[in-house]
């Protein structure tokens, strides 16, 4: 690990995907220099955001907090390119120009293009984006030129097979989806190590919802192997793998933060007694039936009802995981999360969301799931 890009120092990485926030889309700045401090302090230097991320606020966070007040050598900075930011080939470097000015620095140590699946990797390819990065590559203002990918591994093997240029694959890893049919997280890997491809890893706690919905079955296994919390397995899972050259940590909290940190500091691969029991916690997690949503928040954006939909699916996960809370969780429907409207009754059907879905989600059906659930049956009454 860590023997591919030298410039990296630690196998965690920084997401700022979920940054905390006072209020939606206005990210907590000193929270967030608090975080990036830490993280600094303790030996590591990656940091990982997009132009999309909070609606642009990530990407002005990076330089607030960070590229404003540490020396460029002391930190590594990855940054992607998105979809919904250019229309032809022509678009691509004025985005990329204004990313470089908006996170305050001359280069991207890293580049990838942004949750390629099939859909999106045809409009890549065709509007000349791979093409572009490589160019910039040659020019200096990128170091590192690759793919996140959410995707098939038939579709990964395309693309490795169009531009054996990719340095890095950015994958979808974790216990739960190791071997899931939609995710293909093994397969997607295996087809990484295929092509001799370096590994950066998101969602290793699948959003969350490894510690968030932990089966109480599942915490009992892990309290068999000592005081370790159940977010550190998940993040220390995808260091077993050979190529794994980074795993993403997107903290919400300087709690988050620097309990991972911790964790990852004098990183030590799962012994093979953890190993057995993460997969007996797969096991359990699997037997829940519960909607594999990592809350990225990709189908907010652009949705016509501004509907939260990552926090209507964490609603019905909670019933399923924690049933005897049910009449909380219909309470915090009502009264909190749709207080001002933006119900799941609210969604016209327009299926922009699942478009942009890198789980590839039936999310208007499990909309209709969410009215049955919240909006047509009685509600509780809190006395």
């Amino acid at each position: 690990m860590g023997t591919v890009f030298p410039e990296l120092k630690g196998i965690m990485g920084f997401g700022t995907l979920r940054l905390p926030l006072i209020e939606e889309g206005v990210v907590d700045i000193e929270e967030t220099k608090r975080m990036v401090d830490h993280f600094l302090k303790n030996g590591f230097n990656y940091f990982d955001t997009s132009h999309n991320y909070i609606g642009g606020a990530s990407e002005r966070a990076v330089k607030e907090c960070l590229t404003d007040r540490y020396p460029r050598d002391q930190y590594v900075l990855g940054n992607k390119l998105s979809r919904a930011y250019f229309n032809c080939k022509e678009d691509i470097r004025p985005l990329f120009e204004s990313q470089l000015e908006i996170c305050g620095v001359d280069y991207f140590d890293f580049y990838l293009m942004h949750s390629q699946n099939l859909q999106r990797y045809q409009k890549f390819k065709s509007q000349g984006a791979y093409d572009t990065a490589i160019e910039l590559k040659k020019e200096g203002k990128i170091r590192h030129f690759g793919i996140s990918f959410h995707d098939k591994a038939d579709v990964l093997e395309l693309i490795l097979n169009d531009y054996p240029e990719i340095e890095v694959v950015q994958i979808q890893f974790n216990y739960v989806d190791y071997d899931s049919a939609s995710v293909e997280s093994r397969k997607v890997y295996d087809v990484c190590r295929k092509h001799n491809k370096a590994v950066f890893i998101m969602e290793p706690l699948r959003g969350g919802c490894l510690v968030n919905h932990l089966p109480e079955a599942a915490a009992e296994e892990f309290k068999k192997l000592g005081d370790q919390s159940p977010a550190s397995y998940a993040l220390r899972f995808p260091g077993n793998f050979e190529g794994v050259e980074m795993i993403l940590s997107g903290s919400s909290t300087y709690e988050q933060i620097a309990e991972n940190v911790a964790t990852m500091k004098e990183y030590q691969p799962l012994s093979e007694k953890e190993m057995e029991t993460v997969f007996k916690v797969k096991e359990l997690f699997k037997a829940q039936d519960m909607i594999a949503c990592t809350a990225c928040r990709y189908c907010v954006e652009g949705c016509p009802k501004n509907i939260l939909i990552p926090d209507i699916f964490a609603c019905l996960n909670a019933e399923t995981s924690f049933t005897s809370w049910k009449w909380s969780t219909e309470i915090y429907y009502h009264e909190s999360l749709t207080i001002n409207g933006n119900k799941a009754s609210d969604c016209i059907g327009c299926g922009q969301c699942e478009a942009n879905c890198p789980q590839g989600l039936p999310i208007r059906e499990l909309l209709k799931v969410a009215v049955a659930e919240f909006e047509e049956k009685e509600r509780a009454v809190v006395k």
